[in-house]
């Protein structure tokens, strides 16, 4: 590892211990002093990135800072984040021969499921533009460097903000705490505002997202599709967004619980796919698992077949695992027994089977490696670099970039742990400043 990366790890390492002490490892330090259930699935990748240590040596010197733009209108709409305020993006203008060609990144963040988290979310960037940062750095897949982003360097790329709670898909509100709903909203005023500044004039549109963002570019695929004419070719792009509706292990179903909660308290319902909703409960149709195979526009799947999220706050949540079996494990997958490492597996093949008719479709793309990540496009390590994790030579971005250009057919699948020795595992805290 480069001097270079090692001082901003400790600058970031630093920067988390003076913020939030070193007395838990949970993804969220709010969590770690807030243990019950209903505030557990408050993911934040910047939470993730900053506990874990990775965040600054992600993100390189040079990264292409990019200000805010507010949507302007869309209180009118009841467009708004959970506390009211106006939502936003991040928008940076393509040129060349990317000038007419639009990238979309959805925001990730996690879910809140009931009053409380949501009352708490708020208070945070999570739910209130004005706790947006101003500007933020744009870096694996929406580089403005060639040779950090082959394919989509020079599009107009936008990450779109997450202040909702619920994958931009809900639309209710609580009169009692002021709190708004309007994922849903937010999506549509988003995506209309972009409409209005050159992207209806696409010829090439790309929607995309990462964790939460991921589920939501999922959700919203086939209606990005029908924003546009036939004759601009659009596909979609999940990563880390296919949460599975799996036994954590205690045997108990942890997530569908919590997105049981994200859908009846925020009003998502109406907003699902009815080609799922007319044959599964609402809940069921929130897990990509039972949405991927009637997407009719073009998908591709990025995922990590160990994600360390899911593994974390999913399959081995604290709840679960009250006696703290799986701290170890959790921390370092090296340090999983044979019994852990087999129930991995076990959640690895529901992952395989989960997109297997899915990947029979030409069209779409699948690069599942076997790693203990989370959000692969967004990091420049990851992404594209000279180091970044490969599936038979291919890092992430060229694999993605086949895809959509139809240069080849990407349906990459990764051999079972511990074979891939170009993984970027997320490590904690403590063993990096061993």
């Amino acid at each position: 590892m480069g001097k270079l990366v090692e001082f901003r790890i400790v600058i970031c390492v630093l920067f988390v211990l003076s913020k939030w002490g070193v007395q838990s490892f949970e993804l969220d330090p709010f969590l770690s002093r807030n243990s019950s259930s209903d505030v557990s699935f408050l993911e934040s990748m910047s939470h993730l990135e900053s506990v874990y240590g990775v965040a600054a040596a992600a993100v390189p010197p040079d990264a292409l800072m990019v200000g805010l733009t507010l949507v302007q209108g869309a209180a009118a709409k009841r467009a708004v984040c959970l506390d009211g305020t106006l939502p936003g993006y991040h928008l940076h203008r393509g040129f060349g021969t990317g000038a007419n060609s639009w990238l979309i990144q959805l925001e990730g963040g996690g879910w809140c499921n009931n009053l409380r988290s949501c009352i708490y979310r708020k208070t945070t960037h999570r739910g209130s533009s004005t706790l947006f940062e101003k500007q933020i750095p744009f870096t694996g897949i929406l580089s403005n460097k060639p040779e950090e982003n082959p394919d989509f360097f020079n599009w107009n790329r936008i990450k779109i903000r997450y202040c909702d709670g619920a994958s931009f898909a809900g639309d209710s509100e609580d009169k009692a705490t002021g709190l708004q709903f309007r994922g849903q909203r937010i999506w549509l005023a988003a995506i209309e505002d972009l409409m209005s500044k050159g992207m209806r004039n696409a010829n090439q549109a790309l929607l995309s997202g990462c964790s939460a963002g991921g589920l939501a570019s999922i959700l919203h695929c086939d209606e990005f599709r029908s924003l546009f004419p036939g004759s601009t070719q659009v596909k979609c792009l999940s990563d880390a967004g296919l949460f599975m509706d799996a036994a954590d292990v205690s045997g108990g179903h942890t997530m569908r619980s919590f997105f049981a909660g994200v859908v009846n308290l925020q009003g998502v319902k109406a907003n699902l796919l009815s080609t799922c909703t007319s044959k599964l409960d609402p809940t069921s149709c929130f897990f990509p698992q039972n949405l991927i195979a009637s997407i009719q526009t073009p998908l591709f799947i990025l995922n990590a077949a160990y994600d360390s999220w899911q593994v974390q706050e999913s399959l081995a949540p604290p709840t679960a695992d009250p006696q703290g079996n799986w701290h170890d494990c959790k921390l370092n997958n090296e340090r999983c027994s044979s019994s852990q490492i087999q129930v991995l597996q076990d959640f690895r093949n529901h992952m395989l089977s989960a997109v297997r008719d899915f990947s029979a479709s030409r069209q779409n793309g699948l690069f599942l490696n076997s790693c203990f990540a989370h959000c692969q496009s967004e990091r420049q390590d990851t992404w594209f670099a000279d180091d970044s994790p490969i599936i038979n030579n291919k890092p992430i971005a060229l694999a993605v970039g086949d895809w959509y250009f139809d240069r080849a057919s990407v349906k990459a699948i990764d051999c079972a742990y511990p074979c891939d020795s170009s993984c970027h595992n997320l490590l904690p805290l403590m063993l990096l400043l061993r």
